[in-house]
């Protein structure tokens, strides 16, 4: 395969910097389905107590909590507890920050 074919080099553009292992981290916590589902919800909701969400994905709840975990690990979601309930919802900062991060690629 000629490469000249395929793609014209750049001009001694350097790479720019990016956190390879932050980046990896957060492409692990959205590679499965079920999360980027939740993500997806969440966005477009705005925010969502925990119950509600087993009426996103036809999953048990251990599951969706498990999953809600990963992504709170990650900073994507945040939640805030009231008397007995958590809600949930999007943490845009770090959504952005995610966003730029894939866009320096």
């Amino acid at each position: 395969m000629d490469m000249t074919t395929c793609c014209a080099p750049k001009d001694g553009t350097a790479a720019p910097t990016i956190d390879a292992d932050e980046l990896a981290m957060l492409c692990k916590a959205l590679a499965h389905p079920a999360r980027v589902q939740l993500l997806n919800y969440l966005s477009a909701y705005g925010a969502c107590y925990f119950g509600s969400l087993a009426d996103v994905l036809p999953l048990a709840a251990s599951t969706i909590s498990q999953h809600v975990s990963v992504l709170k690990q990650a900073g994507l979601i945040i939640g805030s507890a009231d008397e007995q309930r958590v809600c949930y919802c999007v943490n845009t900062d770090r959504l952005a920050q995610l966003k730029q991060m894939i866009g320096s690629l």
